[in-house]
């Protein structure tokens, strides 16, 4: 019975968060490794993307509930995610436009797009901050969990609880049905086929008669989506504040590295690795080894915490700086960077 106790503790506050947390990784890691294998650029504005999305995704969210149009227990969001990508694919189409295709077409090294991608960075967070403030955006409605505390004690007559929160499990839903469409498209449409061609060899690509303004164009209609995406779901799962998605970068950026940056499984797998790493690391495993070592004399008296979760995103750039040092091209191949 301790030993089950011990398994719904670490399901409970390891598993089901890292699982969760990583999938929103996964889906924010895909997006950085298609700007960088197809455009050629790391794209340090890919966090305040996700901002910029989910705000535009949270307005209509809005709207909708005040307009008292909802989809019953699941949240009012996801009927509002398909306007927060049009919205997202629309700015960074005009981006693109504006500022990215002048450098394209100077064939500009990549350091210097990664420069203006930072300077687009500070503006979209400027934006995003003048849009909808500085202060945390509770949007979440509908029913709140699939498993509850009482009902999951009252079925099983365990003293520890399994909670699955409804906002985890559309995550784990959702970023599986986004990853297994990206796939799909990649692998088997001629618009996939035509983008991969493009990332392995631009001139041959380009003798082949492939239109390289069509293929930056769906590039990043697609970033938008799974950046939009990914900052729904993050939001959802706690709350929206537009400093924490600036702060995402990075471990976005270690995942889409640590599985091989350019290499869409990787990012994937990356996403995981990260956040299984972070959810880890940070967790104060008393909560578990109380349940193993029952008796006084074996029940740890500390938090058994490695780290602080305020030093959670340390443990990303740990990760991240000793896989550009012993595997730079990351656990898959990937481009090394």
């Amino acid at each position: 019975m301790e030993l089950l106790n011990a398994l719904v503790a670490l399901a409970n506050y390891v598993v089901i968060p890292a699982v969760a947390y990583g999938s929103q990784l996964a889906l924010g890691a895909l997006g950085v490794t298609l700007v960088y294998g197809i455009l050629r650029f790391s794209n340090f504005a890919h966090g305040d993307t996700m901002a910029f999305g989910t705000t535009i995704a949270i307005f209509f969210t809005w709207a909708f509930q005040g307009l008292g149009v909802t989809l019953g227990p699941l949240p009012t969001a996801l009927l509002a995610l398909p306007l927060g990508i049009a919205g997202c694919a629309l700015f960074v189409l005009g981006t693109d436009k504006v500022i990215y295709r002048f450098y394209r077409r100077q064939r500009a090294a990549p350091v210097i797009l990664v420069i203006v991608s930072m300077g687009v960075m500070f503006v979209m967070n400027g934006v995003v901050r003048f849009m909808i403030g500085v202060d945390d955006q509770n949007f979440a409605d509908g029913a709140r969990f699939v498993i509850d505390a009482r009902s999951f004690r009252d079925a099983t007559g365990l003293d520890e609880p399994l909670v699955l929160r409804l906002p985890t499990l559309i995550t784990l839903v959702t970023a599986a049905i986004a990853v297994a469409l990206l796939f799909w498209f990649l692998n088997r449409t001629r618009t996939g086929k035509s983008m991969r061609a493009f990332s392995d060899n631009e001139d041959l690509a380009l003798l082949s008669g492939i239109n390289p303004e069509r293929v930056v164009m769906v590039t990043w209609i697609i970033v938008a989506a799974l950046a939009t995406t990914a900052g729904v779901l993050y939001g959802l799962e706690k709350s929206f504040k537009p400093f924490v998605y600036f702060q995402l970068l990075l471990p976005i950026f270690a995942s889409a590295i640590v599985g091989g940056l350019g290499n869409p499984v990787g990012a994937v797998v990356g996403g995981f690795v990260i956040a299984f790493s972070e959810v880890g690391i940070t967790y104060a495993w008393k909560k578990v080894l109380e349940y193993l070592a029952p008796t006084e004399a074996l029940e740890p008296s500390g938090l058994v915490q490695l780290l602080s979760t305020d030093y959670k995103f340390a443990v990303s750039f740990a990760i991240l700086i000793l896989v550009l040092l012993f595997r730079p091209t990351g656990l898959f191949k990937g481009q090394s960077v």
